[in-house]
């Protein structure tokens, strides 16, 4: 399995980024990440019903719609992303789930898990994930809360959830509401000081270990031109964002 260490935060690089690696590239990959403040939504939801759309403008948080399904989420530095993608036949999206838990123990937290495949301490959700399938391959990508502004994350994500509405741009699709959740902040139930930093390094360094066949993997500049088009025509462009038309196939 590669690993990958990305730094970049700008949220459209990003999910262009675990696109790239799922369609146009055949390895393993695990990738850590995290982004600027920025709600992303699930492919088939309403802006309207799950952003506060106002709050968000006026705080500059970005906006954003990603290739799998699920909720809405908030993203920021306070907020870890974890991502792995494979070549597999038979998905078994709870293998992943648990590998993130038994990191967890390492770090003398015992956390459990729920038929949604979201991670929780003492009744709250540190995590959620989302999945995706594509010919052989499968991608299982999540957030970790470790320091996020809680506060932000549940003003932003209050839209008008009265509004549920087709998806414009594609026929017959509704929207897909979030499912809310109580949440917190991981960095709470740790016994020991760590800052934000640190555990990336720790979990980064548990993956990249976890095989003796694993490595450190870098873009190439093939790599990141080819992202770097998948950015801008379809992540950052406001019609994919939006829904307002279906484009073209990437």
């Amino acid at each position: 399995m590669f690993c990958i260490d990305n730094r970049c935060t700008d949220v459209y690089f990003n999910l262009a980024v675990e696109e790239y690696l799922l369609k146009q590239t055949q390895g393993d990959y695990f990738v850590i990440w995290q982004s600027e403040p920025s709600v992303v939504m699930g492919k088939n939801q309403s802006v309207r019903a799950e952003v506060n759309e106002d709050y968000r403008i006026e705080k500059g948080i970005r906006l954003a719609r990603r290739f799998s399904g699920g909720g809405a989420v908030y993203h920021d530095k306070g907020n870890i992303n974890l991502t792995f993608i494979e070549t597999t036949s038979q998905p078994l999206f709870e293998d992943y789930l648990q590998r993130i838990v038994g990191f967890l123990e390492t770090m003398g937290v015992t956390a459990y898990t729920d038929e949604r495949l979201g991670i929780y301490l003492d009744g709250k959700k540190i995590s959620g994930s989302a999945q995706c399938i594509h010919k052989n391959r499968v991608m299982y990508h999540c957030t970790l809360l470790f320091s996020a502004n809680l506060d932000v994350l549940h003003t932003v994500l209050k839209g008008k959830s009265d509004e549920l509405e087709s998806i414009p741009g594609l026929k017959n699709i509704r929207a897909v509401p979030s499912v809310p959740s109580e949440v917190a902040n991981l960095n709470c139930f740790l016994d020991v000081s760590v800052n934000i930093k640190r555990f990336i390094h720790l979990l980064f360094h548990y993956f990249l270990i976890e095989d003796e066949k694993n490595s450190i993997y870098h873009f190439s500049r093939k790599d990141l031109a080819a992202i770097e088009l998948l950015k801008v025509e379809k992540y950052a462009n406001e019609d994919w964002i939006h829904h307002r038309v279906t484009l073209k196939k990437i």
